[in-house]
Parts: C-alpha cells; structure tokens; sequence
C-alpha cells in the first residue's frame, strides 16, 4: 500500500499535536481526515491542506479502511472509538502515528535520515522547535514534528523529501505516559528529568529513570544520548546506566563534553561562548529569548548538531533570530503602559524558571497569574508549587483546569492560596472571562503579567485586551 491509498482519521484532530501529525501525513500524500468539538485555527489549517474535518463526533464518520488515531483526551464512550473497535480497527496512540512517521511509512529515503528527538521534563518543545528552525533556517532543510507552533515558520510540523532534503528528521518525544520507549533514535537529548505525571508515574522518580533506561536502550544502533549534566535526576540516569556512553553539557559542571562559558545577560537575551572540552567551537552566540534555561536549550541543540557534523557557523546567525516558541514567555498585549506574556510553565520548576527570568527583565510589579493543572499534578507537587513564586508581587491563582480528571477532596486552588502567608495572593473562581473582569481593576501602568499554566489560562491576555479596548471605546 502507497501512501495515498493510507487514510487516517483524527479523533481530536484540532490538538496542537494531533494536527502536526495530521499536517505531516498530508504532506506525505496520505488521505486524512478528522473531528474535533469546535473548529480552531488548527483545524482550519489542516482543512486547507485538504483533510476532511468534522466539527463534533459521531460513528458515522469511521470507515472500515481506516487507521484510526486517537489523543490522550478521549474515552472509550466515545462514539467514534465505539465504532472503531465494532468494526476491528486498531486505534492508534498519537506516539505509534510518530513513530512510523520517524520510520518512514513507505518513504525509502528514511533508511538514511537522521532521527533526532528531544525529550526531558522541561524544554522539549523549545529545543525541538529551536534545533526545527536553525535547520530550516540554514538551508538544511529538516523534516520536523514539534510540540508547538514555530511562530516563525507558523507550523509545527514540515515534511521534506528529495535532493538535500530531509536528511534529518526532529521530533519533541514525549515521556509523560511511557510512550518514549517506542521510538527508535539515532541522537536522543535529554534536557533533564524531574518527578511530574504523578498519575503515570506512581511509584515516583525510579518510574521515570526505568523508563528512560529502556529508551535509550532502543536507540539505533550508534545512537548518542546528549544529557544535560547540571541536572541532579541526569546525573542519577547516568549513575543507573553505568555501561552507556554519555554525551554531557552543562554551565555548571566543569567535566562536560559542551560547556557554555561567558555568560552575558541582557533585558530579554544573553550571549555567551561554546567549548568543546577546551577547545572555543562557537564565540559570541546569541540568544534574543530570555533566561538562563534558554542557554542550556541553546547548548542542547547545538551539541545534537555538532553532533551529526552540521556546519555551526552556518547555523549561528538563527539562534539570535530564534523568537521562541508559542506560550513560551510569549508577549500577546501591550495596553496602557501594561504588559502580558504567556508562558504554558505548569510544573513548579518550570514556573519558578519563567517568573526568575521575567525578575531579570522587568523592574516593575511582577504580577503572576496560575492555573493549576489537573488535579493530581497539584496534589503530588503542592509544596513545590508553593515554593514556586518567590519572584512575583502578587500572584492570582485561578480554578484548576483538570484535563478530564475528577476532583480530588481538598485539592483546589482556594485552598491552595489558603496556603501562602504574608503575600499578596488571590483567588478568583469562575470562568476565565470572570477572571479577566476581575483581573482588570488590579492592574497598573507599568505592570508585567504572566499567565501560567497548560489549559484555558491562555485566554486571559485576550480577554484583559478586550476590557481595555471597551473601556477605550466607553462601552
């Protein structure tokens, strides 16, 4: 079977995920088609590439000669998965619509691409994105499936195929339910590993260190593992694995392969060298997006790149033209002398990264705004959430966004902001337009405010904007 007789179907196509790989396969001539339940600007996306896409689920739209693809998000009653199972058809996890994307489907010219995935706890969908666009950006040009759009290529996914075309494939790998062992990579970086998917992973830290172990044990054969070594749990993965050869990085640690020296910082950036053991391989690469974690993911890509022999000082000019990813510290209003970033950071070391690197930046009221994710993430790492924002001047925590999980007794965000002693710290139930309206009197002219978290939390910024431009218009 070629490509174009492979149809795929998309139970939850509009996901930001979901719809790389549904873009992907269209590029590589498949038939697919999908439904979701309300249209987005990812649906729409893939609807103009030519995917059929249904707005709401019903049995109807599975056919017998289907490979049926189905996020994370989805229950058996679904009707779609019903009739998927009622007719025989196997329902795929969006990892194994990866992995034979990694593999190549019925593409010859995957036997000598390069497979080089990007996975840890924190920075895998900006390292995958950032090592994504320097490719692209230097002519490489890269097959790639990431986590999050580019916003400077505005996608999330490209297929490449012909002369000089698609020798590297770039993929974010996700660990949070195991998935990662079912990948095959040639270069697999590690950005650091930290206890988070308490739901997964319920007997803790040795859950996820067992898990990694099998996957870089599946590597091809010669694959390398880069490894961030300034990171306490890398250095536990590296103490378990005493027969594999690591590739280490870090600012810290003196006894690194790749090492990031000089540091400089700026209002929103920093510049820095890259050794190589002793040896100075890249001098003065600059970064436009801030913080100190963001040197480590620019080390990361550029020791994978190094690595399979790329020509640094080709790639170089693309790391300070690099904006960020989507929801990565992402700036989506200025009004009245106030500022509003985005950042999706929903784990405490992620946020208390972001609002530090927001500190550096920003002289003014730091004002934070917090969605806990799922209920089970707030009760495995409450303390560490509490730890978290040291950094802000006041910090606003909204309803948890459970991501289909089922309340958990006392584990809420009132009682959360309960808590905290001496700070400024509010709660405001409701939907985020509530929120937003009560947000808004709070605000001053010079004010940064930060919205945190994986779900609907991103909708504030917007929301705040279309306040402002009412009371501007006198509505």
């Amino acid at each position: 079977m070629d490509n174009k007789q492979k149809k795929f179907y998309f139970i939850a196509i509009g996901g930001v995920g979901m719809s790389g790989l549904a873009k992907y396969l269209l590029e590589m001539g498949c038939s697919v088609s999908g439904s979701d339940i309300k249209e987005s600007k990812y649906t729409k996306k893939v609807e103009n590439m030519g995917a059929v896409v249904y707005i709401g689920h019903d049995a109807a739209h599975i056919q017998s000669d289907m490979i049926v693809v189905a996020s994370t998000a989805i229950h058996d009653d679904n009707p779609e998965i019903i009739r998927a199972k009622e007719l025989g058809l196997k329902v795929l996890h969006r990892s194994d619509v990866l992995k034979m994307i990694s593999e190549g489907l019925n593409d010859t010219a995957h036997e000598n691409q390069q497979f080089i995935g990007f996975s840890g706890t924190h920075g895998k969908t900006t390292t995958s994105g950032l090592c994504s666009y320097v490719l692209e950006k230097a002519g490489y040009k890269p097959s790639y499936c990431v986590g999050g759009i580019i916003p400077d290529l505005d996608t999330n996914a490209e297929y490449q195929n012909g002369t000089d075309a698609g020798k590297f494939f770039v993929a974010e790998l996700d660990e949070s339910d195991g998935t990662i062992v079912k990948y095959h990579t040639n270069i697999s970086v590690i950005n650091n590993l930290e206890i988070d998917h308490v739901d997964f992973y319920k007997n803790g830290f040795q859950d996820l260190l067992d898990t990694f172990k099998i996957h870089i044990n599946n590597m091809k054969q010669g694959g390398k593992v880069i490894v961030n070594k300034d990171c306490n749990g890398i250095k536990k993965l590296i103490s378990d694995n005493p027969g594999r050869k690591f590739i280490t990085y870090g600012i810290e640690s003196g006894a690194v392969d790749y090492s990031a020296r000089n540091l400089k910082f700026n209002e929103f950036g920093s510049e820095f060298d890259i050794f190589y053991h002793s040896e100075k391989i890249l001098s003065s690469l600059k970064l436009t997006i801030p913080g100190k974690h963001n040197i480590y993911n620019a080390l990361a890509v550029i020791a994978a790149l190094n690595e399979e022999n790329i020509d640094l000082e080709r790639v170089k000019p693309h790391f300070e033209t690099f904006s960020g990813m989507g929801r990565r510290f992402q700036k989506v209003a200025e009004f009245d002398g106030i500022r509003i970033y985005d950042d999706y950071a929903h784990h405490p070391t992620e946020i208390k990264t972001t609002l530090d690197s927001a500190r550096l930046c920003n002289s003014n009221r730091l004002i934070a705004i917090f969605q806990p994710h799922r209920y089970t993430r707030l009760k495995g790492l409450w303390d560490d959430f509490l730890k978290s924002f040291g950094a802000v001047d006041k910090l606003i925590v909204v309803d948890v966004f459970s991501a289909s999980e089922n309340p958990i007794e006392g584990i809420n965000s009132k009682a959360f902001v309960q808590c905290f002693e001496n700070e400024d710290v509010t709660y405001i139930g409701g939907s985020m337009e509530n929120a937003a309206g009560k947000i808004m009197p709070l605000l001053k002219s010079g004010d940064m405010v930060i919205t945190l978290g994986a779900g609907d939390v991103t909708r504030i910024g917007p929301e705040l904007v279309k306040l402002h431009e009412a009371q501007t218009a006198g509505i």
